[in-house]
């Protein structure tokens, strides 16, 4: 075999080798974004349902608090205290934030002071909730 043919013989081999290694990482980029892709395909949806379901949950802390008359506090003992005062405000006005805004913007405040009071009921942190 003469030195030309060698010489030729292992370009060929290390062209074919280097294209391989190249068909190799662009198939892992390919499947590398498809996978982040699903990830945040999953996180979107994720946060879309906790958005719908937080803003429902708040919907039903108004019906509780507007038309059951309780305060924001007792809404949340009937609701077996799974959520904090603050937290029950946070959805409330989640709920009211699509456009419902043409009510009394105090109307949170004054109810958030009765609740922090009936929540705190004689607790450590009743007398803060004045202040």
């Amino acid at each position: 075999m003469s030195q030309q043919t060698i010489k030729q013989q292992a370009r060929r081999t290390a062209r074919e080798m280097a294209e391989k290694r190249r068909r190799e990482r662009e198939e892992r980029e390919r499947r590398v974004v498809d996978l982040a892709e699903q990830v945040m395909v999953a996180v979107g949806q994720r946060d879309a349902a906790v958005a719908e379901t937080e803003k429902r949950a708040g919907q039903a802390l108004r019906e509780l608090t507007e038309v059951e008359g309780l305060s924001l506090g007792e809404a949340v003992e009937w609701c077996g205290e799974t959520i904090t005062v603050r937290e029950a405000t946070r959805l409330r006005r989640l709920a009211n934030s699509d456009g419902e805004q043409d009510g009394d913007p105090g109307d949170d405040s004054g109810d958030d002071g009765a609740a922090l009071a009936s929540a705190g009921s004689g607790g450590a942190g009743a007398g803060m909730s004045a202040g």
